[in-house]
């Protein structure tokens, strides 16, 4: 195994980890209620967690400054947005966690997350290795 896939498995993992850990552990009540508005104060809050998180990862993997400053404003636009949508989709059709549309809006909202770290390590693979 090269250098490089071993370095893309660990931020592989170092991003799983920081997602179970900003998704799961580290909400507060003013990230995870008002999901639905656009300018929400606890879910910039929350992307910001992602954000901090997301730094460390690529810090740890020896990433440049500039890249991981650029990457993780796009992580923090997008985590943002897919997170607004579910949001909204849950307010609009009433959904909870009863309810089987809400773990597929929640399956959707976490397979979008996933891909954008696809793409970050796709371009730290690119840009940055």
């Amino acid at each position: 195994m090269t250098a490089t896939v071993g370095t893309l498995l660990l931020l592989f993992c170092l991003l799983q980890i920081k997602h179970m850990f900003a998704d799961f552990y580290l909400q507060t009540r003013r990230m995870l209620t008002g999901r639905g508005e656009y300018w929400h104060m606890g879910r910039a809050q929350h992307a910001g967690v992602h954000a901090v998180g997301s730094v460390i990862a690529f810090a740890v993997v020896g990433a440049p400054v500039l890249f991981i400053l650029a990457v993780v404003a796009v992580e923090w636009v997008l985590h943002y947005h897919i997170d607004y949508w579910k949001g909204q989709h849950c307010d609009r059709k009433e959904l909870d966690p009863s309810k089987a549309a809400f773990w597929r809006a929640t399956g959707a909202d976490q397979a979008m997350h996933q891909l954008t770290y696809v793409a970050m390590a796709w371009a730290w693979v690119y840009f940055a290795a």
